[in-house]
């Protein structure tokens, strides 16, 4: 397979960082990075061998107002001079700014830049296309410069003050990961027409939303629970969340009962989909003994044998079920039927355990009852 040489500029910026990661993990593309301190030569030289450029560079938060001009509208225009002087015809991406219409010095010199493009895609036939991006987060985003979201993180996660002058402000966002997803795709189809496309999804929410949600990471944490960070922006908040740990909060204690007949753990709760939980049993040891009337349990052996009795609490009916590591299988608890669990094996039986509820001291629906 022949691979093709995508030059990326500002590759020492947030984004950069993560697309150069992802071209690493597709078997069809090579990059070649250009940095602020890269020559003119070292351009020329990237640019003779590229058969694209994702141009990432800019600023949006220099301390010279006159250098949002040079770094976004002339270092674009001179980038686009080393295009013309390489000879090559190379689909350009342009990471712009949603604000490139906002009559602020940020939003006119991107704006700048898009114009430059967009007339050297016009004159040369060479495709330009431009993505005019919100608010973007995730991983490895730098906290007091790149966006509220990473300091938001970078703070909560080391139980520190945040500042929220208007929870309502609005903001919109868009995650690292569906910005790269945009890139790569482009580079897959170049498409002919240049012009300007879209990454999504695009989140709009409000500045307090976003804090209470990171907010509830961390508390949640300390109480041993988890939200629902499976899809969508709680999703791409979490990750972002999670990478900003220090390195003391890498791992965290769980809560353990230990008596003589093993231990019990609490490995993490939800709210809306109960808890899990593991337990360690000595040989011949029996745990349970017990029955409910709703909730309902997922037992797995990871470790021993274990030998499974049920009995039905009015009928007297009983059934036994014999597992083991060996032999991988979910026992699950029936509502009405008395159940225990004993270590038949010779070495401590460790099993993972799923409830469909979280334990209520006060509402425990757990009531002794011999097998």
């Amino acid at each position: 397979m022949t691979r093709e040489n995508i030059a990326v500029t500002g590759a020492e910026g947030f984004i950069a960082k993560n697309f150069i990661t992802r071209l690493g993990e597709l078997p069809a593309f090579g990059v070649q990075t250009l940095t602020r301190g890269s020559s003119a030569a070292d351009i020329a030289a990237t640019l003779a061998n590229a058969d694209a450029l994702v141009h990432l560079a800019g600023v949006n938060r220099p301390q010279d107002p006159a250098e949002f001009m040079r770094s976004n509208r002339d270092a674009t225009k001179a980038l686009i001079e080393a295009v013309a002087s390489s000879g090559r015809r190379m689909p350009i991406i342009y990471a712009s700014s949603a604000k490139a219409t906002d009559a602020t010095l940020y939003g006119e010199s991107k704006k700048a830049a898009e114009d430059a493009l967009l007339a050297f895609a016009e004159k040369t036939g060479n495709p330009v296309y431009i993505i005019r991006l919100p608010n973007v987060f995730g991983k490895w985003c730098r906290p007091n410069y790149n966006s509220a979201i990473a300091t938001f993180c970078h703070n909560i996660a080391r139980g520190l003050l945040i500042t929220v002058n208007d929870p309502n402000a609005p903001l919109t966002l868009i995650y690292i990961d569906d910005v790269l997803d945009a890139f790569v795709e482009l580079l897959k189809t170049k498409p002919d027409a240049s012009g300007f496309h879209k990454a999504s999804p695009i989140y709009d929410t409000t500045v307090g939303e976003v804090a209470s949600l990171i907010q509830s990471f961390r508390s949640d944490r300390d109480e041993n629970l988890i939200e629902a960070v499976g899809t969508g922006l709680k999703r791409a908040l979490y990750a972002t969340y999670v990478a900003s740990l220090p390195f003391d909060e890498f791992s965290y204690r769980i809560v353990s009962h230990a008596d003589t007949r093993g231990v019990f753990s609490e490995i993490l709760k939800t709210r809306g989909s109960g808890q899990f939980s593991y337990f360690m049993a000595l040989p011949g040891v029996t745990r349970g003994g017990h029955y409910h009337h709703t909730k309902t349990e997922k037992f797995l052996i990871v470790h021993g044998e274990a030998l499974f009795r049920f009995r039905h609490i009015v009928t007297g009916e009983t059934h036994e079920i014999r597992t083991s590591s060996a032999d991988p299988r979910v026992v699950e608890t029936v509502p009405g039927w008395a159940h225990d669990v004993t270590n038949v094996g010779t070495d401590t039986l460790i099993a993972l355990l799923w409830a469909n509820e979280i334990f209520d001291r006060e509402r425990s629906d757990t009531f002794a009852a011999k097998v």
